[in-house]
């Protein structure tokens, strides 16, 4: 009797409010998770709380806290849209990056073009791996982002564009200490080198670690606006890491190296 009474209508369990019921659940538990370990679940809360108490006072008939609090409530999908702006952008441009050519991926399982592909795949991979391991022996520090769908637009300083082909020798020497574009990073798309020297934005979520440098929180940072995976090698130690979704899993062993870089060029994404 309390719930009908705090929400207005009678609960008759159809099926209709069964899916609805679950679909509200799980659009909170995708939301909250995805602003988990940053400052926004504080307000994401403080918003639940103040909704709360709106019905509440309103169930108990407080006249001046329903229409004080039922300011906030009606203004909340300008307040969401400001304060989640980032959440919000990640979400729409994850429904928004659909390559038009992922759309006909039939044309490329042709015999004739699959096998090409399958060798130049095979390549990539190798001359990536190698250059990562390299990097790793001599504790040269790096960070390489690799995406489907990169936008100048999203880096207010890529760096230096070179559209080139990628090799084990241009990745270290890009990486090399006495180079002008070390402490960037290589943006990676379409299987070719697109920027290198790019400054990205740096990661403030809690949750991760203290002890990680830049590098790391930068790695992250392009991660959580975006559908880009980051792979990183760290200048004190050599570790290899990698973040996705905003988050970070670091030390991770040579096997497990070639099989994330493997996904990458192949397109399976993040498994590892």
């Amino acid at each position: 009797m309390l719930l009908v009474k705090l929400f207005g209508h009678k609960f008759d369990y159809s099926v209709a409010d069964t899916v609805d019921l679950i679909l509200v659940l799980l659009l909170i538990y995708w939301f909250y998770k995805r602003i988990r370990g940053t400052l926004g679940i504080n307000m994401f809360l403080g918003m639940l709380v103040i909704y709360g108490a709106y019905r509440m006072v309103r169930f108990f008939k407080l006249e001046v806290l329903t229409d004080l609090l039922g300011h906030f409530v009606s203004a909340g999908v300008i307040v969401i849209i400001i304060v989640f702006q980032p959440e919000i952008r990640k979400f729409l441009l994850s429904l928004g990056n659909v390559n038009v050519l992922d759309r006909y991926k039939i044309f490329r399982k042709l015999p004739f073009n699959q096998k090409q592909r399958t060798r130049q795949q095979e390549t990539l991979i190798k001359e990536i791996n190698r250059a990562v391991e390299n990097l790793s022996a001599t504790k040269t520090g790096a960070l390489m982002v690799f995406t489907d769908h990169f936008r100048l637009q999203d880096l207010p300083n890529p760096g230096v564009q070179l559209q080139s082909h990628i090799s084990e020798k241009l990745l270290e020497s890009i990486f090399n200490k006495n180079s002008p574009l070390h402490d960037g990073a290589v943006i990676i798309a379409n299987h070719r080198i697109i920027y290198a020297g790019s400054v990205l934005p740096v990661s403030e979520s809690i949750e991760l670690p203290e002890r990680i440098g830049l590098r790391h929180r930068s790695a992250v940072g392009i991660t959580e606006n975006s559908d880009a995976i980051s792979l990183v090698v760290s200048e004190e130690s050599g570790n290899i890491s990698f973040a996705y979704d905003g988050k970070l899993k670091q030390n991770i062993s040579k096997e497990e190296t070639l099989k994330l870089i493997t996904n990458l060029i192949i397109g399976k994404g993040v498994t590892v």
